[in-house]
């Protein structure tokens, strides 16, 4: 007797699984196709340290003064931190 309610049990899941799926395909939910996903970015890009507050940041970003990464003008135009 335990044994066809188990099975009885698993046939009632998988239909409803199976329902549910149905329905939200329907209504356009669900997981976005494949084709529109963006793809993971393959290689990182350098993080720099502002020369005067410390701040990381890509080093796409950086303003670059006397040879050293900034965050801003504000902190290239006041040099790096003394002390």
């Amino acid at each position: 007797m335990a044994k066809l309610f188990v099975v009885l049990l698993v046939v009632v899941v998988g239909l409803w699984a199976l329902l549910s799926r149905a329905r939200a395909g329907r209504r356009g939910e669900g997981t976005p196709p494949r084709a529109t996903r963006q793809p993971a970015r393959a290689e990182g890009e350098e993080m720099v340290r502002c020369a005067h507050c410390g701040v990381h940041l890509p080093g796409s970003d950086a303003v670059r003064a006397g040879g050293r990464p900034y965050c801003s003008t504000e902190h290239a135009s006041a040099g790096p931190r003394q002390g």
